[in-house]
Formats: C-alpha cells, structure tokens, sequence
C-alpha cells in the first residue's frame, strides 16, 4: 500500500511539471512569433540600408573620389580586439547559452597574440566568466528581453567613439544567428571595422547600383551620415536575432520536458496499476488463507 502511495505522489508532481513546462512552451511559442515579426522587418530595413550604401559608394566612385571614413580603418596587425557576447537573463533554453559562450571561448582563443576585451549582456554570461575566472569589462544590465533601438544606439555609439579613438582594431559580437526556425547557429560577426563598399559587383554591404540618381548633398556627406547607422542597425539585428534564438531554443526545450514528463506519467500510471492488482491479488490471498485456516 506504501508503493502504491509513493507511486500516486510521483504521478502528481509529474502532472504538476507537465502543465508548468506545457504552459512554458505555449508563453515562448508566442513570444518567438513576436520576435519573428521583429527580425523580418528589421531585416528588410538593414538589407536596405545596405544597398544604398552600395550605391553611395559606387556613385562616388564614379565621380572619381573613393570611399574614406574612419569606421572603415583597417588595421595592418589587429591586436587590441572587444567582443560583445550575448546570452540569455533566464534559463531553460537548452544549449542556447552553451553554443554563444563555447564560441566567444573559441575567438577569445584564437587570439592568443593579442588582447580581448569581454563585454557581456545576460547573467547567464556573467555568470559563466565569473565561474571561469574570466575578468569581464562591462555587464550591460539595461538591455532586456525586447531590445530596444535606443539602447542598442547608445551601445554602438559607444563602441564606434571607441574605434574612432583607436582604443581597439576590432569590435565583434558573439551571438545565436537565426537562420531558419529549425536551425539557428552561433556566429562571431564583426561590427567594426565595416567593409568597404565598392561598385561594380555586389559586396558585403550592397549590389551594384542599377539607377544613376542625383544626390544632395555629395555621396560622400551621406556615407558619412549612413555608415554610422549601418552599424547601429547591425547590432540590433544581431540583438533581434538573439532574442529569436533564446525563445526558439526555450519553446524547444519545454516541449522535450513535456513530452518526457508525458512519458513518464504514462509509465508511473503503468506501475501503480501493477502495484494496485498486486496489492489487490496479496490481499485475496490473506482472505483466502485465513478462511482455509478456520475451517
């Protein structure tokens, strides 16, 4: 009779799990479907941006000047770099957290000749490094779950005034890509130096320009102002993106936890029947027994 109140106990805290991470999953099903809508749009604004600055460059180029700006500086030996890691502030997203902070460790490796400065958004990542005996420069703790461009704005202004003074050669961002709903992958993406953009062909930053327009101000005066913003715009992508990956990776994991706490629900109410007729089937048997015995 014990076993079977044992048994009967577990089943409930079973049930209980089932319907917290079933309903976990329903809250991150929704979240993800908002945060889809978010990167479509913001994608289409920076795949636009990044045409017109394509075009920029190839119209000055046809006037005969070339592109000089100093977010396009390259250094000839990188040394100092700063990398921006993005993780989680809650768990129960699966290896969300593992895969960024496995490949931050790896581009922090790989930089053995120089130096890396780690800026950190999340407590999950604070947390590893801390854990790590890792020294961390920055904790960004006003970003949250829905990044705001605000915020993201201050942020990348402040790492391009740090590129402009020359306090590093290279800023990058350690982040959970989004690629399809079922795959997303860890990606470092470097924010600065920018790319330069040329004509002619498509590059990393926009196609050929098929248009002659007529530009006021200059071609120039307006890279000047757009270059700035396309790096604005690509750190809220890579943030957008990483928000989509933390509720897919979560709606992910809490619908395993409710397909295995199912599971086991289904094998405990096995069990217990077991344990029930077996205890039914000893209690016959003492009845049995005893009324043999008075005869």
């Amino acid at each position: 009779m014990a076993k079977t109140r044992e048994i009967k106990r577990r089943m409930k805290a079973v049930g209980n799990i089932e319907r917290i991470t079933k309903t976990m999953q329903m809250i991150a099903t929704a979240r993800f479907q908002a945060a889809l809508r978010v990167v479509t749009q913001s994608q289409a604004y920076a795949q636009k941006i990044r045409e017109l600055v394509g075009e920029l460059a190839a119209a000055q180029g046809d006037h005969g000047g070339s592109v000089n700006h100093p977010l396009l500086r390259q250094a000839q030996n990188p040394q100092r770099h700063r990398l921006l890691v993005l993780t989680s502030q809650r768990g129960l997203c699966g290896a969300y957290n593992t895969n960024v902070l496995r490949t931050a460790m790896a581009f922090r490796n790989r930089q053995a000749d120089g130096s890396v400065d780690l800026e950190v958004v999340g407590k999950k990542g604070v947390a590893y490094f801390k854990f790590n005996g890792i020294d961390v420069s920055r904790h960004h703790d006003q970003i949250g779950d829905k990044p705001q461009y605000a915020d993201v704005e201050r942020l990348a202004t402040d790492h391009i005034d740090a590129f402009t003074r020359g306090e590093c050669d290279g800023i990058h961002v350690a982040f959970m890509g989004f690629e399809t709903v079922a795959r997303q992958s860890p990606r470092i993406q470097t924010l600065l130096p920018l790319v330069a953009p040329g004509g002619g062909e498509e590059t990393a930053t926009g196609p050929q320009a098929t248009v002659d327009y007529d530009y006021s101000p200059e071609p120039q005066s307006l890279l000047n102002e757009l270059l700035p913003a396309t790096v604005k715009t690509q750190l809220f992508q890579c943030f957008n993106e990483a928000v989509l990956g933390e509720h897919v990776a979560r709606m992910v994991a809490m619908k395993n936890a409710t397909d295995s706490a199912g599971k086991m629900s289904r094998e405990l109410s096995l069990r217990f029947n077991r344990a029930r007729q077996a205890s039914i089937t000893t209690e016959l048997t003492e009845i049995i027994s005893g009324a043999q015995s008075l005869e």
